[in-house]
């Protein structure tokens, strides 16, 4: 986990949301925000999120059938929002793996304490961040990505050293092909802090990258760079 834990707050409630949000900022705590279950999928897509805070009760997709998904498709602890008339689904929730649940009306300074708890006995326990680890090997532009192995080879099979930078930036991006992430998104996937206003790490290792994988690093076809919005791997890959 970074000094700084990542929490995504999804709550449909504007009202609600939005100033527990500046609270948590306060407290010490990096937060990201999102309005209903399809935005919270694509920013735990998008990030590396230590902890979910996440309403029950939304529109749509509500949110014990995202606490399952969370559940199934990764580490990241979970703590359930509810009303005082939702012990069923409270109950539910907890039998879905849900780490913890706060009823509403909650005051902001119970739940900062029981996100600070749920997050000392994950890291105890030695939880992972973010998503469970990507296993297996995947294949784009004439290249293979073997993460057991934590190797990258050609089409001959002559392995390519990539450093623990290198690598964690292709992982990041081959389990997202054709997806724009930025420079903010990728430091957060691959090195797990909050990216400075001016910071060029993730620049520097896409050149580094490209200069081991592009044909033309002069002219990227694989790691293309979106103007305004950060780099997408424009290749097709196959998980193999």
């Amino acid at each position: 986990m970074s000094e700084v834990p990542h929490l995504l707050l999804v709550d449909d409630e504007r009202s609600i949301r939005e100033p527990l949000a500046q609270y948590l900022t306060r407290q010490g705590f990096r937060v990201t925000q999102a309005g209903d279950a399809e935005s919270a999928r694509a920013r735990l897509n998008a990030y590396a999120i230590d902890l979910v805070v996440l309403d029950i009760m939304m529109p749509g997709e509500d949110g014990l059938s995202l606490c399952r998904h969370i559940r199934e498709t990764s580490e990241t602890p979970v703590i359930l929002l509810t009303a005082r008339s939702e012990e069923t689904d409270r109950i539910v929730g907890l039998e879905m793996g849900a780490d913890d649940y706060v009823v509403k009306p909650f005051s902001p300074r119970e739940l900062s304490a029981r996100i600070k708890v749920v997050l000392r006995r994950w890291s105890a326990a030695g939880g992972a961040r973010q998503h469970a680890p990507e296993s297996g090997s995947f294949a784009f532009a004439g290249w293979v990505l073997r993460t057991g192995e934590r190797t990258l080879v050609d089409r001959e099979g002559v392995s390519v050293p990539l450093s623990t930078g290198e690598y964690n930036l292709l992982l990041a991006l081959v389990t997202r092909p054709r997806q724009v992430l930025t420079r903010d998104q990728l430091l957060d996937l691959t090195q797990g802090r909050e990216a400075a206003a001016f910071d060029r790490a993730i620049d520097n290792q896409v050149s580094r990258l490209r200069k081991k994988i592009e044909p033309d690093p002069k002219n990227p076809s694989i790691i293309k760079t979106v103007w305004g919005g950060g780099y997408t791997l424009a290749a097709e890959v196959t998980r193999l």
